[in-house]
């Protein structure tokens, strides 16, 4: 396991695929096309390089009117997908809930000037127990979910990730769990040669500016994702791309490596660290 010189976390933006893909035996797609993704999520621990303490995950799968926390001790599972095979919502991850986590994560953002709110009885979401279910598939480490805000402002989820940095030194590793391309009319069904390209030339200006731009710069380049060559082709709406906004705010001074890359059903997806 990698060893870090210090006991700082990384953060992390990582792919949870499509529903449960990784636990089906005829996953949607050609064969095969979840493999490398299922390979770099059972080896992201490898990465991190430090058992966590805790975890704070930042799904696509979660919006409110304001930052909200999962406050559990014990959260249940939401299997919110659809159409998939009975045994996909029989699936398991006792994780257990940190309630002292979560009031540390309310005292930062609240001492930020972050407007935030508390739900005890939601249960994880699948951007969250099925990456985690193939992370630490022993399901030992408390989990605590945070909400997007629902407007999807990405200055604003920048800043909650700059509010939250001090949680790394804290030992609780920061995940943003989404995915890097996001249009489901792409994937299946309405996909044209420039809608391909659009989706290649996206994941190119992502690669260039979390691994290349200065910080500030990144954050900036970010903010006005939109304006990106296929933006709007990769993202037609953007909760999916969010979860970067916040681990790249919580990256400070830390630029990006591309940890992961692959082409699923055509098109490109990645995932980063901030060491």
């Amino acid at each position: 396991m990698v060893s870090y010189k210090n006991t700082r976390l990384p953060t992390l933006y990582i792919p949870h695929g499509g529903g449960p893909c990784f636990f089906m035996k005829e996953a949607f797609g050609p064969p095969g096309t979840w493999d490398k993704m299922e390979e770099h999520l059972r080896g992201l621990s490898a990465h991190i390089g430090q058992i966590p303490k805790a975890i704070l995950v930042i799904s696509a799968h979660w919006e409110e009117d304001q930052p909200t926390i999962l406050t559990g001790a014990n959260p249940a599972l939401l299997y919110d997908y659809y159409g998939f095979p009975e045994h996909t919502y029989h699936l398991k991850y006792p994780a257990p809930g940190s309630p002292d986590v979560a009031a540390r994560i309310g005292e930062l953002l609240i001492n930020a000037g972050i407007t935030t709110g508390t739900n005890p009885d939601r249960g994880f979401d699948h951007g969250v127990f099925i990456p985690f279910m193939l992370i630490y598939p022993e399901a030992q480490i408390p989990i605590v979910q945070l909400s997007l805000r629902h407007d999807l402002d990405p200055a604003i989820h920048i800043d909650l990730g700059k509010a939250l940095e001090p949680l790394r030194d804290e030992g609780v590793l920061i995940v943003g769990s989404g995915m890097s391309y996001h249009n489901l009319k792409g994937f299946f069904s309405q996909s044209t040669p420039k809608h391909t390209q659009d989706a290649f030339d996206f994941d190119e200006w992502l690669n260039h500016t979390i691994t290349e731009q200065s910080p500030d710069d990144r954050n900036q380049q970010l903010i006005s994702w939109k304006s990106a060559p296929g933006a709007l082709t990769s993202h037609p709406r953007e909760e999916h791309l969010l979860p970067l906004m916040v681990t790249a705010g919580a990256a400070h001074e830390n630029m990006g490596i591309k940890i992961y890359t692959d082409t699923v059903m055509g098109k490109p997806i990645s995932s980063f660290l901030f060491p």
